[in-house]
């Protein structure tokens, strides 16, 4: 099925390509407008298109908008930046606090956290198969004059490809759709561990010709699997670091196991409407009033599969074909009323139900202790929003309670800017939430007997404060600090030195400083540089990040042929230092505190050369070319090695029918 739907994808690319005339010639950005866009078919994106540079002036570049879940609205971006060579990656989002493992598809070492949380509810396990599932933030809705076509294409590790097949089109004003799919298959360098995924998108957009109704829909199918290999065996390590040509093939380092794999499976059907009662027949009029319903359904599962008994997971209750899979059932309804007035503002009430299916098709009993496999109820909540806009002044504040169910749970975020001029913006923010810990906290079964328990925790409870200052002439600084209250974790128990989940009764707090800017100098040249700063207070050390991140990118910009081409080309500098970096758990996909060695301090340089020729933007870069002169000491996490040198190609291509 997904050969099909990736050969109908590049059916309409090509028929578009041959078909398109161009819309419009855009001119490259400067170095300074490098801070201010964003990927294409992203948010984010403020460059504007003068109208001397447009041939079709009934479609200009503006009129291709994209709507976000919360109804925001950008625009495609065909521009190349350097943000976007730092979105050029598999997750398509800027990853510098990210680490990802050796092959793409694998999941990611987290350096860096953010504690803004405005759910109430707790979330599905297996997080670290969730940086590439699309949640409902994920998914955008489009408004265009003309036809368009977003292909995405990048090579991956030793016998596969990636692509991100994007279409969209307006059948009438009213009425828009879109469809896309982003699939992956790479071997990878080490023994075992294959990846293979996808995820399908389908988006449907609808309004009245006056507007009173609008609605906005998506579906998204995603299967995402990862063979699974425990890492190096911890005897094969010296060699991995050892640098010996004989051990330059990875292939040949043995591996804890050669016979598991996971997979994440989910499905969701959402739709977002409102009716207008009151609806402003003018930007000038006083009063709005509508009524907006959410309905979110979905279903996702996580199995982890194995051909025979490993005493890695400790002992089992069966010695063959190995099994744990793990459903959730989410029913997500919400009624909401908003009122607006220029005076008061945006004033928004809403009520909320929940019904959840979490668990497993068996009851366990185990050690005399019985663990049940359902965790099932429903949630009613209460919540509003509100929003003020006076002048260069903006205020934002959003709040949720949890009423009724077994999941007790609050919110509440609080947001302010200023706009001291057109080239300065500083904010200040405010978050606090209390919510269960996730649901493999509370109930977890396995066929392995350690990995049974059923968990009374406390809720987990954060409160955040943040301030952001968004210069050209400074660049963009944000600081948060942030304190944790019962913090959930995983780590080995110390008795059986296998892994558990613990809660922690101290407070953690936690320093979160970011600085980004580029510096322009002899014209065609830039310095871009962004800089991390954490300091975590923890006695239990169950919270480690490492102190220091940097990425820093000096490149050439310019343009050739009559500025037919767009050149980028340029050195990364990426370096964090040392820390008791989390290891990894195949079985639940879950990452885990340990203390016994720090890793990290290792450097590692990128040199790219993009190129823009139209609306086609061509990437090649040799990935960590320093690997073999600064030593094999690189890991994304204990026992799991970063990547070695590679060189990778990709290209995206827009076309405008």
């Amino acid at each position: 099925m997904s050969k099909i739907v990736l050969a109908l994808f590049l059916l309409l690319g090509i028929f578009n390509g041959f078909a398109q005339r161009p819309s419009y010639i855009e001119k490259e950005p400067t170095n300074n407008q490098d801070l201010r866009v964003s990927d294409s078919l992203s948010r984010g994106s403020e460059e504007s298109t003068s109208n001397k540079n447009i041939k079709n002036l009934d479609a200009k570049i503006e009129m291709y908008s994209i709507i976000s879940h919360l109804n925001d609205t950008t625009y495609v971006d065909t521009t190349l930046t350097i943000q976007k060579e730092y979105k050029f990656n598999y997750l398509r989002r800027d990853n510098f606090e990210l680490l990802p493992f050796s092959n793409v598809g694998q999941t990611y070492n987290s350096l860096s956290y953010t504690y803004v949380n405005n759910s109430t509810m707790p979330l599905f396990g297996a997080r670290a198969r969730h940086f590439n599932y699309m949640e409902i933030s994920d998914i955008n809705y489009y408004h265009v004059p003309t036809p368009l076509t977003e292909l995405y294409y990048k090579t991956a590790f030793e016998q596969g490809q990636q692509l991100d097949a994007f279409f969209t089109t307006n059948i009438s004003k009213q009425f828009n759709f879109s469809i896309a799919y982003k699939g992956l298959r790479s071997l990878g360098k080490y023994q075992h561990i294959l990846t293979s995924t996808g995820n399908f998108r389908f988006t449907t957009s609808y309004k009245t010709k006056n507007e009173r109704y609008i609605a906005n829909a998506h579906i998204v199918m995603q299967d995402l699997l990862n063979e699974e290999n425990g890492g190096l065996q911890d005897d094969n390590i010296q060699y991995f670091e050892s640098g010996n040509p004989e051990f330059r093939d990875r292939a040949v380092l043995a591996v804890n196991f050669e016979d598991a794999e996971n997979i994440l499976k989910g499905k969701r059907f959402h739709l977002d409407h409102l009716y207008h009662i009151v609806k402003p027949q003018d930007s000038l009029a006083k009063n709005k009033l509508y009524i907006n319903n959410i309905i979110s359904f979905e279903d996702k599962y996580f199995e982890y599969n194995q051909t025979r008994e490993n005493e890695y997971f400790g002992d089992a209750f069966q010695s063959t074909n190995l099994r744990d899979r793990v459903t959730l059932e989410n029913f997500y309804s919400q009624l909401g009323v908003n009122y607006s007035n220029n005076v008061l503002g945006d004033l928004q009430f809403n009520v909320g139900y929940n019904n959840y299916n979490y668990g497993y098709d068996k009851v366990v009993v185990i050690n005399n202790q019985y663990i049940t496999n359902r965790l099932k109820g429903d949630v009613v909540s209460i919540g509003g929003k509100y929003r003020k806009r006076i002048n260069r002044f903006s205020l934002f504040g959003e709040a949720g309670l949890n009423v009724t169910g077994d999941f007790k749970g609050n919110f509440f975020t609080g947001r302010a800017s200023y706009s001291l001029n057109e080239n300065n913006i500083i904010e200040a923010h405010i978050n606090h939430n209390t919510t269960a810990p996730n649901y493999n906290y509370l109930l977890y079964q396995s066929v392995y007997k350690n990995y049974n328990w059923q968990n009374d925790f406390n809720n987990v409870e954060t409160q955040q404060l943040g301030f952001s200052l968004n210069s050209n002439w400074l660049g963009n600084v944000s600081l948060n600090y942030t304190t944790i209250i019962d913090y959930a974790y995983f780590k080995k128990d110390g008795v059986d030195d296998l892994v558990k989940p613990f809660q922690t009764d101290q407070t953690i707090s936690y320093l979160k400083l970011k600085w980004e800017k580029g510096f322009n100098f002899l014209r065609k040249f830039t310095l871009y540089n962004t800089v991390m700063y954490q300091n975590v207070q923890d006695d239990g050390m169950v919270f480690n990040l490492p102190e220091l991140t940097t990425r820093n990118t000096l490149y050439y910009s310019n343009h050739f042929f009559k500025r037919a081409l767009f050149l980028q080309t340029g050195v990364t500098f990426s370096y964090f230092t040392k820390y008791n970096m989390n290891a990894y758990d195949p079985l639940m996909a879950e990452f885990y505190v340990q203390t016994d060695r720090e890793y990290g301090a290792f450097p590692r340089f990128d040199f790219f050369v993009n190129a823009k020729i139209q609306q086609i933007r061509i990437y090649l870069k040799a990935e960590h070319f320093n690997s073999a002169w600064t030593g094999y000491d690189f890991y994304s996490a204990p026992n799991y090695p970063y990547r070695d040198f590679t060189v990778r190609f990709g290209v995206v291509w827009n076309f405008f029918l």
